[in-house]
């Protein structure tokens, strides 16, 4: 009896520090998600409303007590609405992080073999620096275990290998397809003119333009590589976790890829 006893003990403070092992990772992706945004405000905001609800429950106020009851119900609906494009890129995350990621995340042995992703190197470097020298305004992501088929479905499909007058003529300043960007997945430009989720990051620097933006807003959540070239000054900028690089030059472009897909 003694013994059972203990067991249900260790298993149930088992399941305990588990149980807190979740809470504290969902806060912190849920703060990850909110941080350097002005959702963070609205977070604390009703964070703030809840303790003062306590309080009141506390102190028994019955009237003041039912009226944020009342606003703490439809609060939950209010939630979802304000927090609705950190919900989404919560919802993009999981699903781009497919349980293959996660499982290679937490067993990645050294001595397995790293899958490398085609990419020709050489035509990708030779077209930015061209439009870097013409100041053609360019965005190209690649991606890498993620296809992000969402938003390759949101441009026109390609399906051709990558080469330097391809990308070049989809970037040029008349071209309809020049708006947007190009996914390139396994050395195939998959789509043009695709549409980009923007970071709402409030440290992001207000003299970049939306490119810019799209950059970091695609590989925040996503393990893609976004180049762009900018229309303004013509530099080469990339763009890995969500973390900008500016004014590289095309060496250092190839470098930079060499090292990320090689």
């Amino acid at each position: 009896m003694h013994h059972h006893l203990a067991f249900t003990f260790i298993n149930f403070s088992l399941v305990d520090i588990a149980d807190i092992l979740l809470v504290a990772l969902l806060m912190y992706r849920m703060y990850y998600l909110v941080k350097g945004t002005v959702a963070v405000n609205i977070f604390i905001g009703i964070l703030f409303v809840y303790l003062l609800w306590l309080v009141v429950k506390y102190l028994d106020m019955r009237l003041f007590g039912s009226i944020l009851e009342k606003f703490i119900d439809v609060g939950f609906i209010a939630l979802i609405v304000v927090f609705q494009p950190e919900i989404r890129r919560f919802l993009l995350f999981i699903g781009t992080t497919s349980f293959k990621g996660v499982a290679k995340g937490i067993f990645d042995f050294k001595w397995q073999a790293r899958r490398s992703f085609e990419l020709d190197i050489p035509a990708l470097v030779k077209a930015c620096r061209n439009m870097a020298e013409n100041k053609t305004g360019a965005i190209i992501v690649i991606t890498r275990n993620s296809e992000l088929k969402f938003y390759a479905n949101t441009g026109e499909p390609i399906e051709a290998s990558v080469s330097v007058k391809l990308i070049e003529s989809i970037f040029y300043k008349n071209s309809p397809l020049h708006d947007g960007a190009i996914l390139i997945s396994d050395n195939i430009i998959k789509a043009a003119r695709c549409v980009l989720p923007v970071t709402e990051s409030s440290e992001f620097p207000a003299d970049l333009g939306m490119r810019h933006r799209a950059a970091v807003g695609i590989t925040e959540n996503s393990d893609a590589i976004a180049i762009v070239v900018s229309e303004q000054t013509g530099v080469i900028a990339v763009s890995k976790d969500g973390i900008l690089k500016e004014n590289l030059t095309a060496e250092q472009l190839r470098e930079f890829l060499e090292k990320e897909f090689r």
